[in-house]
């Protein structure tokens, strides 16, 4: 039966090579990948000759750079530690490189012979260089999860943990499909919030640009008419008037006005106390604040149960889960979610004391805790609340347009009758003139 030299990874982070006997090449690396290591390179040995006289594993030699042919490349074709830190990647561009990756170590393949496809296939820059990158770091001894945090931009921590618990379990190639799934599913709650917003806020352009033509276009040719017939303007009229000559003459100081709110926001929430006012605000909004608190609620019970299922801690999970929100006021509940775990509180008690997540979350969550399907029963809520996030979405994208036409209708409204009160008013004083 063929033998198989292998290089790979142990849980430990330690690189261990060694001999398997086995049918081919596949059953080889599946045969690596129960004794949990992750495989690098898997060759065959030509002949028994070529088989150590020493088979159980130990520690492979690290590479010199006289000796490495990847390392003897040309030093352009690398990025520095700087450049790899400065790099950014798209969301659908890390989903790319994820389900390329796991694809190709679904299908046989080795980590190294995976990053070196990798690195021939993608075209895109960006992609280039962190394939590339990551291959590099492979061949330097750095196991995958070491390699990833050269690129602190486009991996984040909840990524490279879930790759360091892949590597740990052997899993690797299921732990990169988990992660294809949970971007996607990120990406779909991005999406539905975007569509909630997207849409009104057209609107809301459209009617200030149609209401910014009438004032300023419409109004003026009408103004010299008014002038020249003379007699007295109703009300509207006036108003309509001194709104075109404010817009007229003030433009530049309106602009100035919002550039100033604009740029006393921005100085505003880079300070603590700033931010922190800030997002309570947002998180307490009565429209856009629900969206948010239920793509939340979602996104944060589908990422711990994909942690808890992949193996990583709670403690660390809830560590990782600070950061998902991307706001201060609920970066400030989980730690304290976190000290309560820690103090030996249940995670349901801990998030009942904040009061930040609905009762239903809460209840569901204490099942799961009592039953031992805590993964699952994340999982399970993480469904109910992207239901319901996709009713709220169209709850507001329904409600929304009509609201913003109806505003916008009021002013063009009220632009209409000044013109028209006025119109009427210089006719009938002329047909008094004439009688």
């Amino acid at each position: 039966m063929p033998q198989f030299r292998y290089v790979a990874r142990s849980a430990e982070g330690k690189l261990v090579d060694g001999v398997v006997t086995s049918n081919d090449r596949s059953a080889a690396i599946r045969q690596v990948e129960q004794q949990r290591f992750v495989p690098i390179k898997i060759e065959p040995i030509a002949s028994a000759a070529d088989v150590p006289a020493a088979t159980t594993r130990r520690a492979a030699p690290s590479k010199s750079p006289s000796s490495s042919p990847a390392l003897r490349e040309a030093p352009a074709a690398n990025a520095t530690p700087a450049e790899a830190a400065a790099q950014t990647m798209t969301h659908s561009q890390t989903h790319l490189f994820t389900e390329q990756l796991a694809n190709l170590l679904g299908a046989g393949m080795t980590l190294d012979e995976s990053l070196n496809v990798l690195v021939r296939r993608m075209k895109h820059p960006r992609l280039h260089m962190v394939s590339r990158g990551l291959h590099q770091a492979l061949v330097d001894g750095r196991s995958l999860s070491q390699a990833l945090r050269d690129f602190p931009r486009i991996f984040s921590p909840l990524y490279i943990n879930m790759v360091a618990a892949g590597e740990a379990s052997g899993a690797l190639a299921d732990i990169l499909r988990r992660l294809v799934a949970h971007l996607s599913d990120v990406k779909g709650l991005r999406d539905k919030v975007a569509q909630a917003l997207l849409y009104p806020a057209m609107l809301v352009l459209a009617g200030i640009g149609l209401i910014v033509i009438f004032v300023t276009v419409m109004v003026p040719q009408l103004s010299s008419f008014f002038a020249e017939a003379g007699g007295a303007l109703p009300t509207s009229t006036k108003l309509l008037l001194s709104a075109n000559d404010f817009l007229t003459h003030w433009w530049w100081a309106i602009l100035a006005v919002l550039a100033g709110l604009y740029l006393g926001w921005k100085a505003l929430v880079r300070t603590p106390g700033g931010r922190l006012g800030w997002d309570t605000f947002v998180w307490r909004a009565p429209l856009y604040g629900l969206v948010l608190r239920y793509r939340f609620f979602a996104q944060f019970a589908r990422t711990l149960g994909t942690l808890i299922e992949n193996g990583v801690t709670l403690m660390r999970a809830l560590e990782l889960l600070e950061e998902i929100s991307g706001n201060e006021f609920i970066r400030l509940k989980m730690a304290d979610v976190r000290l309560a775990v820690t103090d030996g509180a249940t995670l349901s008690t801990a998030l009942a004391e904040q009061q930040l997540f609905p009762e239903l979350f809460v209840d569901m969550m204490s099942v799961g805790e009592q039953t031992g399907r805590f993964a699952q029963t994340m999982n399970n809520i993480a469904e109910v609340y992207e239901r319901e996030l996709g009713r709220q979405v169209g709850v507001i994208s329904t409600l929304i347009p009509p609201a913003i036409m109806l505003a916008v209708a009021v002013v063009v409204g009220f632009v209409v009758f000044g013109i028209l009160s006025a119109v009427f008013s210089l006719t009938s004083g002329l047909r008094a003139g004439a009688h």
